[in-house]
């Protein structure tokens, strides 16, 4: 898969079929979308591509406002969310930067420069809510007119339910942020997890007797608190592990968001590698202690807690 930050130069682009969207988690609901956009490229000879933001646009007109509580937390980094896309069969991903420039683009101008222009755009698909353009003044009526007008096919995908639940990143979110991962591995189609490359930390885990692999989580997640999870990429088989995932406010006031995880009965370095932390069940929110005693002895529950819903899977299992 092609990866282009802004719009590819003239000799790279090519005729494509074309989603639009922000594709927070690549879920259920975009899944499909990504699947008719595959399956139109197939059958019309084109590659089938996907234009994406970064940042989020809530997230761009958040920090403009100065009110980063608009912004929406984020259910994958952009690493995962490129995997998802590949592994959903896109030939090219544009990762558009969202600016103020960006967001000031007419309808038109967004047609003419993005879509006709930018990207050679000969079949679109977006959902049934699509807006675009400043102040969300284009709307799918318009985006057909100009299809009509500029010579590239537009369709809509109507929205996808799970039951009675509409599938959606704002869903994902919700379940995530309760702890409800068999709910929110509904909406995705998978596990939730969140990969990255483990880096240097503080140190302070080792000292007190729980060193830990740590993540760097460079936007605001959409999950806080200590968790059971298993670490994919270390092992054949994934290794079991306690992880937080907050500020860790007893020892760090930077407001800095990390994912510090603790792997039972492993001992290797491991600076460098990629892993992909799985998310298995919530056991607490985060809390801020008087001293390190008191938090070493938290951090001990959380341990046997973990250790022992491992064990039951096993025993389980046989």
């Amino acid at each position: 898969m092609k990866v282009f930050r802004g719009l590819p130069n003239a000799a790279a682009r090519a005729p494509c079929a074309l989603t639009i969207g922000n594709f927070d988690g690549v879920h259920l609901g975009h899944q499909a979308l990504l699947a008719r956009v595959r399956a139109a490229a197939d059958r019309l000879g084109l590659e089938a591509a996907v234009m994406t933001f970064e940042p989020h646009p809530r997230e761009f007109f958040a920090q403009k406002s100065g009110d980063l509580s608009k912004a929406p937390a984020r259910i994958a980094n952009l690493r995962d969310k490129l995997q998802s896309l590949s592994d959903n069969g896109i030939d090219r991903v544009i990762v558009e930067h969202f600016s103020a420039s960006f967001a000031s683009l007419t309808p038109q101008e967004f047609t003419e420069k993005v879509l006709v222009e930018g990207l050679h755009v000969k079949w679109l698909m977006v959902g049934d809510d699509f807006c675009y353009g400043a102040r969300r003044a284009g709307n799918v009526q318009m985006l057909l007119e100009a299809g009509q007008q500029y010579g590239f096919h537009v369709e809509t995908l109507p929205t996808v339910m799970n039951g009675s639940t509409r599938i959606s990143s704002s869903a994902v979110r919700s379940a995530l942020a309760e702890g409800a991962f068999a709910h929110a591995e509904a909406l995705l189609g998978h596990p939730y997890a969140i990969s990255g490359h483990v880096i240097h930390g503080q140190k302070l885990g080792r000292t007190l007797g729980f060193p830990t692999l740590n993540l760097r989580v460079p936007h605001r997640p959409a999950l806080s608190g200590i968790f059971i999870v298993q670490v994919h990429g270390l092992s054949a088989q994934p290794l079991p592990a306690v992880a937080s995932m907050g500020v860790r406010p007893t020892v760090d006031d930077s407001g800095r968001v990390l994912l510090e995880v603790h792997v039972f009965d492993f001992a290797q370095h491991c600076y460098g590698k990629q892993v992909r932390v799985e998310f298995l069940q919530k056991i607490r929110d985060e809390e801020k202690y008087i001293d390190l005693p008191t938090l070493t002895a938290a951090i001990n529950n959380d341990a046997d807690i973990a250790r022992a819903f491992f064990a039951k899977r096993a025993t389980d299992r046989i």
